[in-house]
C-alpha cells in the first residue's frame, strides 16, 4: 500500500471491485463467511469505510457476486470436463466427467463453494444469481437426458436423476471440505472414484430380462 494511497483513502488505483471479491474470498477460505464485513475489507485494502458501497451496497450483495462468479466457474468446469473427452466419448463418460469436474471445482474453489449454497447470505431475488444457478443446473439436466438416451435410468424423471447425481457429488465434496472424510486418510480421488462407480452402476443400463 503506497503512502499516497494511505493518505488519501478515497483514492484507489486498482480494480476495487475485484480486490474486494478476492480479499473476501481469502477471508472466507481462512475463517469462513462470518469473518467478512465490508468494513474489514475496506480496512485491509486501505480505503475509506464507505468505498466498498460503490460496488456492493451490503454484504449480501458481495456474497451474491461471489456466488454468481462461482456458478460461472462451475459451469465452465463441467463443460470443459465433459468436452475434453472428445467426440468419441459416450454420454455416460461425459456424465461422469462432469461429476468429477464438480468435485474438482469444489476443492479448487472452496470459498466460492462455501457461499454459493448458503441462501441466507445472498440476495435470493437477484436475477444474475438465478440465471447463473439455472444455467448450471441445465447443464446437469442436459447430461442426464443424454445418458437416458443411451438407456441409463430408463423411465425415471430426468430431474429426479439430476437431483440424485447432484446430491452425491455435492455431498461428497462438502463432507471432504468439512473434514469428515479426511479422517479416513484415503485420497479424495480414490473415494470419489469408488462413489462415482457406485452411482454409475446404479444408473447404468440393465440388460433386458430373459424371457
Amino acid at each position: 500500500m503506497t503512502a499516497s494511497r494511505r493518505a488519501n483513502p478515497t483514492y484507489y488505483g486498482g480494480d476495487l471491485r475485484r480486490d474486494l471479491l478476492d480479499t473476501a474470498l481469502e477471508l472466507i477460505d481462512q475463517e469462513g463467511p462470518s469473518a467478512v464485513s465490508l468494513r474489514s475489507l475496506a480496512r485491509r485494502l486501505g480505503v475509506s469505510h464507505a468505498a466498498p458501497a460503490n460496488h456492493f451496497p451490503d454484504k449480501a450483495a458481495l456474497f451474491t457476486a461471489i456466488a454468481v462468479e462461482g456458478f460461472g466457474l462451475l459451469a465452465r468446469a463441467m463443460k470443459d470436463g465433459a468436452g475434453q473427452l472428445g467426440p468419441e466419448a459416450t454420454a455416460g463418460q461425459r456424465f461422469r466427467a462432469a461429476g468429477q469436474a464438480y468435485t474438482g471445482f469444489a476443492l479448487a474453489h472452496p470459498a466460492h463453494f462455501a457461499v454459493m449454497w448458503q441462501r441466507d447470505l445472498l440476495h435470493q431475488d437477484d436475477p444474475a444469481l438465478a440465471a447463473a444457478g439455472d444455467t448450471t443446473f441445465e447443464l446437469l439436466l442436459g447430461s442426464v437426458r443424454e445418458i437416458q438416451s443411451e438407456g441409463w435410468a430408463a423411465g425415471s424423471d430426468p430431474q429426479a436423476v439430476a437431483y440424485l447425481a447432484w446430491s452425491v457429488v455435492h455431498g461428497l465434496a462438502a463432507l471432504w471440505l468439512g473434514g469428515s472424510l479426511q479422517r479416513s486418510q484415503r485420497p479424495f480421488d480414490e473415494i470419489a472414484g469408488e462413489v462415482g462407480a457406485l452411482l454409475g452402476g446404479a444408473l447404468s443400463p440393465r440388460p433386458a430380462p430373459a424371457t
